[in-house]
């Protein structure tokens, strides 16, 4: 049956002892995030993941820098229009990853590690199939993306060219993130941090290498960054596998187990139910995404320049609400496998406060030193930076508001609440924020694209925070 029985839990519960005098008698267990001080367990799961994220975002900028200075601000325009493309269509593999993320660590914190490893399993092999499948049909439909954003006709070949190297490498890149995210669920965010550090590294190296070719490396433009990328996110993903199974981790898959690659009804039942509304989540920014790109691409290619320059750092400015949110979702998660329902509150408050210090700090930050840091990728001289500079002051702010939705996002996913949460994105970001839009270009003309974000913004913390306080999510969860 399970690797750690769940007897002496029901014992307790029958001797009368509280949840909490249940978690004191558990065993240790690496990974176990359903014990010790909350701020302290929440900050060191929280830390490495967002230092992985940081350089993951770094990597990104970096890249972007190397295509900015040694290819111009037409590659840099496609390299923003590509990345929206790739966003939606990584989209769905990020719900299902979520979903089975949240299973496996109920799974976790009730010690039924064979359950755990049988959804890690199935989630892996449904989104490998998945992603297959997405690249093939993306490759085939990757000119006609690119004319539905408006792509200028300057950067579209270049976008084009990045687009396909990107689907050729999607069902590698899908197995890193589904591994990192399993890691994750399991109480890991070590593993996936090293990983990351390895992979920026390569990343780094290579991608000038093959922009612009060096000894026997050939010259490939912009398709060369895409190949470094690739390469580097595949060492990663090596790196990640080999140190499971050296380690003889929790979600190791050896021998018969490897068959729960092929997925299961049982456990795609909740990987679907749950990871549909949460890929949709996805879809939904991606989508709203997209219609900001053509928004925006009408506004010439200095303001396509200046919203892909100032995408890279609202890109950091996200990070904080990443990191805790997901810190909030894992412990959460394993806190009702455990069923210490009383944790969960204190958890929640704790990571919205954590994420509002870390969010605000980093907002006054980058409104401080926009100009340097948005020359790194446009050129102190380049005729985008002035609308790069407005762009910062409009709406740098909305995305700490957002951040609040991450958190509470979060804690509701953990419990398995995720339509409600998808009724909620949507109203704030097409009603809301495209809403605004259509409704003001004819008074404020270009200016409405920026303001459209904290309007959009704050309908949808408003909405959130309404839901979280008088909804009845707590329902959604079941073992």
């Amino acid at each position: 049956m399970n690797e750690a029985s769940s007897i002496p839990a029901i014992e307790d519960v029958e001797a009368g002892n509280s949840p909490q005098d249940q978690a004191a008698m558990r065993p240790a267990m690496r990974g176990d995030l359903t014990q010790g001080p909350i701020l302290k367990t929440l900050l060191i799961f929280a830390v490495p993941t967002l230092l992985a994220n940081v350089l993951q975002t770094l990597n990104g900028s970096v890249n972007a820098i190397w295509v900015g200075q040694l290819l111009g601000e037409s590659a840099l325009a496609a390299t923003a229009n590509a990345n929206v493309v790739m966003f939606l269509l990584f989209a769905a593999v990020f719900g299902f990853g979520m979903a089975t993320t949240v299973r496996v660590g109920q799974h976790f914190g009730a010690r039924d590690i064979d359950a755990a490893r049988s959804t890690f399993g199935s989630g892996l092999g449904f989104c490998l199939m998945l992603s297959v499948l997405t690249a093939i049909f993306g490759s085939l439909g990757a000119s006609a993306l690119l004319d539905m954003l408006s792509t200028p006709a300057a950067s579209k070949p270049q976008a084009l060219a990045y687009l396909q190297v990107v689907f050729v490498t999607m069902p590698l890149a899908t197995m890193s993130i589904m591994v990192s995210m399993g890691l994750r669920g399991a109480g890991d965010s070590r593993t996936p941090l090293y990983a990351m550090i390895l992979t920026v590294c390569i990343d780094i190296v290579f991608n000038p290498l093959l922009i612009r070719g060096m000894g026997p490396l050939p010259r490939l433009g912009i398709a060369g960054s895409a190949i470094a990328t690739a390469f580097a996110n595949t060492v990663g993903l090596l790196f990640q596998v080999a140190r499971i199974y050296m380690k003889d981790m929790p979600l190791r898959l050896r021998g018969k187990e490897l068959g729960y690659l092929i997925p299961r009804k049982l456990e795609m039942g909740y990987i679907a139910a749950k990871g549909l509304p949460m890929g949709a989540q996805m879809l939904i920014v991606s989508s709203a995404g997209l219609i900001m790109i053509g928004l925006v691409n009408r506004e010439g290619l200095n303001a396509a320049a200046a919203y892909g320059a100032s995408l890279q750092l609202w890109n950091y400015l996200q990070m904080p609400a990443f990191a805790i949110g997901s810190a909030v979702s894992a412990m959460v998660a394993q806190a009702l496998g455990a069923g210490n329902h009383g944790r969960v509150g204190k958890v929640t408050v704790i990571g919205l406060g954590v994420n509002m210090v870390m969010s605000v700090s980093l907002a006054a930050l980058i409104v401080a030193a926009d100009r340097p840091l948005l020359a790194l990728f446009l050129g102190g001289e380049s005729p985008a930076m002035p609308i790069a500079q407005h762009i910062q002051l409009i709406c740098t702010t909305s995305f700490v508001i957002m951040s609040i939705t991450m958190i509470l996002t979060g804690t509701m996913r953990a419990y398995g609440a995720v339509i409600a949460p998808l009724v909620i994105l949507f109203l704030g970001l097409y009603p809301g924020r495209l809403g605004f839009y259509y409704l003001a270009v004819p008074y404020i003309g270009g200016e409405a694209v920026w303001w459209s974000y904290p309007v959009g913004s704050v309908l949808t913390v408003a909405f959130t925070v309404g839901y979280y306080r008088w909804g009845n999510w707590k329902r959604a969860f079941s073992l």
